[in-house]
């Protein structure tokens, strides 16, 4: 265990070294790709109920992503962080606008204020279709390397246990953040598919 977890904070240093070298511009481009080959996948056009995260600086930016659901008439869901835990929930956002005015975090992450009671939880109403996951790291088998926090792994097992079937769950990942193993344990829940910028 205590050999998984060296192994997992090695990878995450690495990775994040790997992301300090992006520019801002290339983070964009390569943003802009994943979001438009989302746009294409059969899941994503068919989802009714979708959980977006919030990206932070050295994740695919999902403002685009944001944008497009609205557009599209799809419901949008975005975690909710519990710091002293790793509990989180998916609560709904109704516009843009009500994204801009969202308060920010001490891990400078936007999210709806913890007295905020007024948002439809997704597993009290109708559960997900879809789950775009953030990550550090990723490889092409489906295993992912959180921040360490544990909050995607715990919410899946929240859903299963919910609604009896796992969302469909898409990671969205810089080319730099490929792995060619991640080291996993038995909580670690594996994602369904990882959309990055590929020679196609």
């Amino acid at each position: 265990m205590a050999a998984l977890r060296a192994a997992k904070q090695a990878l995450r240093r690495e990775i994040k070294r790997r992301l300090s070298a992006l520019s801002d511009g290339e983070k964009l481009r390569q943003s802009l790709v994943v979001s438009h080959k989302l746009f294409r996948h059969p899941k994503y056009v068919s989802c009714k109920r979708i959980a977006v995260f919030l990206s932070m600086d050295d994740e695919v930016h999902t403002e685009e992503i944001i944008k497009d659901v609205f557009k599209a008439g799809k419901s949008c869901f975005i975690p909710r962080y519990e710091s002293n835990s790793n509990h989180m929930d998916m609560l709904k956002l109704s516009s843009l606008q009500d994204m801009e005015t969202l308060p920010v975090t001490s891990w400078n992450i936007q999210q709806p204020a913890d007295d905020d009671n007024s948002r439809e939880e997704a597993l009290a109403a109708g559960g997900l279709d879809l789950i775009l996951m953030p990550g550090l790291g990723f490889d092409r088998s489906g295993k992912r390397l959180g921040r360490g926090k544990g909050f995607y792994d715990t919410y899946l097992e929240r859903c299963m246990k919910h609604s009896k079937r796992k969302p469909y769950t898409i990671a969205l990942a810089f080319r730099e953040q490929l792995c060619q193993e991640i080291p996993v344990d038995d909580n670690d829940v594996l994602i369904d598919e990882v959309l990055y910028e590929d020679d196609e």
